[in-house]
């Protein structure tokens, strides 16, 4: 394993020098948060890619294959399509609001009094998501040195509270590039093919396993749709996806560029899929799916190409943690504790300050995600509780925003109230894995922000109007609402 080692100590090496670079970079609040809104085609697609790609796109998308056969790709299929559908209707409106966060832009819409609220929901979410995906470092240390479980979430958590702290979004743009071409390589054009040939080619596959490890809904059409309603409606509304849509240079960018990104999802969704139905061929009797991955690669492949496929498998995993954690950190502070102190004010000398305050957010969350991540044992709930909530709570205000102009502060307000305590309580009911809470907390949600927004005042016309200027671009120079701030009428 010495190669094996030396390909994985150089990669997280890397990592850290890339928050080194990132800090000499990052010296205003939009080059900390946003990367300064400056990234191409290629970068925007690559870093995108990289952050819905996570370890449950990879461990989990191997495993599901390994259930289920090749219907195990519906859950990393349904994130691209909702990749593809934000990038297609949304991300080119959203990329010229100019905002910093989903509550940023809630308030632009309803009028400046949802972001407390909205903001708490939100950071519940990337709390969760950053921890369960930090918990995913003791699969992959164990597999690598044969850490304890405590000791391999220190390690991985602390590389990427490191290199996200020094460098913010560009640290974690160059880090998310590299990890989206060692993914490529490492998965797709090595351990995907290596895989099959293993398992005796196709035909070997179809003779060995049952057939419906080769039929397209083999794995259930409500599991199907469960997963539409978590996966692709949670790619609409995350304020992880929507602070890389931020990163684009214009809005071409992020509407091509996502929809190259989604596609490329796509394709990695078949791909874990398929390598796990070769694994159930080679290993018919593991104890868990979830083990297909690391016993594929530590048996099949070649040493030094088992460290690259590892540094993949490590990759995914950082890109998402970091994503959720930047995301956390940037709710927290700019939604959450800059409300709560009222801070509406603002001079042009801050910009340096909020890079620190922003900053030591980061440190501050990354901090409580490691001893959140050591405490909790079931992540599989606690991912699904994040993501009920999310959507459960926010895609109604947040979507009805974007497409009904008659929508009230008091409407979205509802509907997250409403939709929030469905949640929680049908999961009470029925169970935290259940799909029932998110079928009708959805629909509780939706009701009352239609009822409570016909029954309330139209949202005032000044409100509205600065609201299409900026969808429509027209007031670009503006910069972004301050938390609480009453959005500025547009004058004739």
């Amino acid at each position: 394993m010495a190669v094996d080692y030396t390909v994985i100590v150089l990669y997280l090496a890397g990592m850290l020098a890339m928050g080194w670079w990132g800090m000499r970079r990052a010296k205003s609040k939009s080059e900390f948060l946003v990367a300064g809104r400056r990234l191409g085609p290629w970068m925007y697609s690559g870093t995108m890619a990289a952050i819905v790609l996570g370890g449950a796109s990879t461990i989990g998308g191997v495993g599901l294959g390994y259930k289920y056969g090749l219907s195990g790709a519906w859950m990393v299929f349904t994130i691209g399509l909702g990749l593809l559908a934000l990038s297609v209707f949304f991300s080119a409106r959203i990329a010229r609001l100019k905002v910093y966060t989903v509550s940023e832009m809630l308030d632009l819409r309803y009028g400046g009094r949802a972001g407390v609220i909205t903001g708490l929901v939100m950071w519940a979410y990337t709390l969760m998501l950053a921890v369960t995906s930090t918990i995913a470092y003791a699969t992959i240390f164990d597999v690598l040195f044969d850490l304890p479980r405590t000791a391999a979430i220190v390690l991985g958590g602390a590389i990427v509270v490191a290199y996200s702290t020094l460098g913010g979004m560009w640290s974690i743009t160059i880090t998310d590039m590299v990890q989206f071409v060692v993914k490529t390589i490492g998965v797709l054009l090595l351990l995907l093919p290596i895989a099959v040939v293993k398992a005796g080619g196709f035909a070997e596959m179809k003779a060995a396993l049952p057939t419906a490890y080769f039929e397209p809904l083999g794995i259930g059409g409500e599991t199907i749709f469960t997963y539409v309603l978590i996966y692709t409606f949670g790619m609409l509304i995350g304020q992880d996806i929507w602070q890389r849509v931020f990163t684009a240079r214009t809005d071409k960018v992020a509407k091509w560029g996502g929809t190259v990104a989604g596609t490329y999802c796509l394709a990695y969704a078949l791909a874990g899929a398929v390598i796990g139905t070769a694994a159930k061929v080679l290993y018919p009797n593991l104890p868990s799916a979830d083990d297909a991955f690391a016993t594929i690669v530590k048996d099949e492949l070649p040493m030094g190409v088992r460290g690259l496929v590892l540094a993949a498998a490590l990759a995914a995993v950082m890109s998402t943690s970091s994503g959720a954690l930047i995301a956390c950190a940037t709710v927290a502070n700019n939604d959450i504790w800059s409300r709560l102190r009222g801070l509406t004010a603002k001079t042009a000398a801050d910009d340096h300050d909020e890079v620190k305050g922003n900053r030591a957010f980061i440190l501050i969350m990354g901090i409580a995600v490691i001893l959140v991540a050591i405490a909790l044992n079931d992540v599989v709930q606690a991912l699904t509780v994040a993501y009920n909530l999310l959507v459960g709570g926010l895609l109604v205000p947040i979507l009805g925003g974007l497409l009904w102009k008659r929508g009230t502060v008091q409407g979205a307000l509802a509907a997250v109230a409403v939709g929030g305590v469905a949640v929680i309580g049908l999961m009470a009911a029925y169970g935290i894995l259940a799909n029932q809470p998110i079928y009708y907390g959805l629909l509780a949600s939706l009701a009352a922000y239609v009822i409570v927004s016909l029954a309330t005042r139209p949202t005032d016309a000044a409100v509205l109007a600065n609201w299409r200027a900026r969808l429509a671009g027209q007031d670009p120079s503006e910069s972004a609402p301050e938390p609480g701030a009453e959005p500025a009428p547009v004058t004739a």
